[in-house]
């Protein structure tokens, strides 16, 4: 029922209100004052991550502004973990961004930007709301991977990302477009309602459905609608690869969830079919095309193509012969997988800008080699991050990829289980390798890390955390299954 309560909302108003000062105060302060927009955007992300937590203990799900907008569970969950990777990210980038004359407030405003339109998508209830929050997000960081003007490979890189970023959004757009004209409605539940009662023709249908998962493909990096990351991953400032890589990978679940799920579930056997194609394709091309690059950076592109993998794997999973029995534990795996992603490509990008330098990316991988005389303590920490994404225990990783797998296989889906773990033996080599170069190999590099305190502290803090929740990972898959089943079943 509609709430007048504008409370679950004042997070984005407070957002809001923070990005307008950020962005009035870096007019009038000077260059050696910059660290003044860097503490607010902090703080503000601060705030956010502890206010969004605070609000995901409660049970309900409040609808605002007609139905637009919708704050349950998994929207607090994500958002209050979104603003902690934008945190994160703040910090990790704050000595790579001075090295290169980008610390000025255009990138945490735009970045604040991003996290809002990001908010906004993850509570969208309605189409419209969730394709304004998606664009919102996606505009800024087009512009944010082509911040650094003095850059070829940044503009190039912004120009690709624009290009076919705008391209799957009008396969999206034209895919609700047909929803709407076949539903009569923008709203979720109302979509889900006209669709369960069978009174409009499946072939219109279907057709939309078709734009949607396609335009969704585009936007998560998923097989055969890849071909931006790799260049977008590698071109961008290492800070802005970073924004790309992690938070809006928890929108893009929400993003699946409200559209497939909650919209579109009565299509669920031919959507499912879909996700079938996409994850095969992106286990096998992100595993093997990962295995032959040099770059660092776009090994991690491969490799997140080969990981959204894993989280269509869980989303197709929660539909058993058309029957939604399975809802809790695969739509909660799929969530834990993406939180456990996120947290490990935070330290992995956090890494690699630890190592980065004025005059010096250190974005390849030849750039690890002898990390481990240079810092054992952080080649320890890189360790960690590299059998996490390889799913070896007792890392985190490795429990995220069994619970998907057991999903799939309670599926009924045996096949597609042995399918992604031989792409997981796959992509295990280039991750081995990457600890190899950093234990076995003759440093090329010999200069000493330098890196604030704060930004050692929280890699130090992201790279236990890996081997935390590998160890005990049960509280936060409870909390990952307690929120899918307040938002979905009760």
């Amino acid at each position: 029922m509609q709430n007048l309560n504008l409370a679950p909302i004042l997070p984005e108003f407070f957002l809001l209100l923070m990005i307008f000062l950020i962005m009035m105060l870096d007019i009038f302060i000077s260059d050696a004052r910059r660290g003044i927009t860097y503490g607010l955007s902090v703080a503000t992300t601060a705030v956010l991550t502890v206010w969004y937590g605070l609000n995901n203990g409660d049970p309900n799900s409040h609808y605002l502004f007609s139905n637009l907008f919708v704050a349950d569970p998994m929207s607090n969950l994500l958002k209050s973990l979104s603003s902690l990777a934008t945190l994160f990210t703040f910090v990790y980038a704050r000595r790579y961004l001075e090295a290169r004359q980008l610390f000025r407030g255009d990138f945490f405003v735009l970045s604040l930007f991003s996290l809002l339109g990001l908010t906004v998508m993850i509570s969208g209830n309605n189409f419209l709301t969730l394709y304004l929050g998606l664009e919102l997000m996606s505009l800024s960081l087009y512009a944010l991977v082509a911040l650094w003007r003095t850059s070829p490979r940044a503009t190039e890189a912004g120009m690709k990302y624009y290009v076919l970023g705008a391209l799957a959004s009008g396969f999206l757009l034209y895919g609700m477009s047909m929803m709407y004209g076949a539903t009569g409605s923008l709203e979720l539940s109302k979509v889900f309602e006209v669709i369960a009662s069978g009174a409009v023709n499946k072939i219109v249908l279907v057709f939309g459905l078709v734009f949607i998962v396609a335009g969704l493909a585009f936007k998560i990096g998923a097989a055969p609608f890849h071909m931006w990351i790799p260049d977008v991953y590698d071109g961008a400032p290492t800070p802005v690869t970073l924004l790309v890589a992690a938070a809006p990978k928890l929108g893009a679940f929400a993003l699946l969830l409200r559209l497939l799920v909650e919209g579109m579930l009565p299509l669920a056997i031919d959507w499912q079919q879909m996700l079938v194609i996409l994850a095969v394709l992106s286990l096998v091309v992100g595993n093997l095309t990962a295995i032959v690059q040099t770059s660092l950076k776009r090994m991690l592109a491969y490799s997140t193509i080969s990981h959204m993998g894993f989280v269509l794997l869980g989303l197709l999973s929660g539909v058993v012969n058309g029957k939604s029995d399975g809802v809790a534990s695969a739509y909660g795996s799929a969530m834990y997988y993406s939180i456990i992603y996120v947290l490990t490509t935070l330290g992995t990008f956090g890494i690699i800008m630890l190592l980065s330098r004025r005059g010096f990316e250190g974005g390849e991988l030849d750039d690890l080699k002898g990390l481990n005389q240079r810092s054992p303590w952080f080649a320890f920490m890189m360790l960690i991050l590299m059998f996490s994404l390889a799913g070896v225990p007792p890392m985190a990783g490795f429990y995220a990829k069994l619970a998907v797998l057991q999903a799939v296989v309670n599926a009924g889906m045996v096949w597609l289980a042995v399918v992604a773990v031989l792409a997981s033996l796959v992509g295990a080599f280039y991750y081995l390798r990457v600890v190899k170069l950093m234990y076995f190999d003759a440093p090329t590099d010999t200069e000493a890390l330098q890196s604030t305190g704060s930004m050692r502290l929280l890699l130090s803090i992201n790279g236990l955390a890996m081997l935390w929740f590998g160890l005990l990972p049960g509280s936060l898959m409870e909390w990952c299954l307690r929120t899918i089943h307040l938002t979905l079943i009760s």
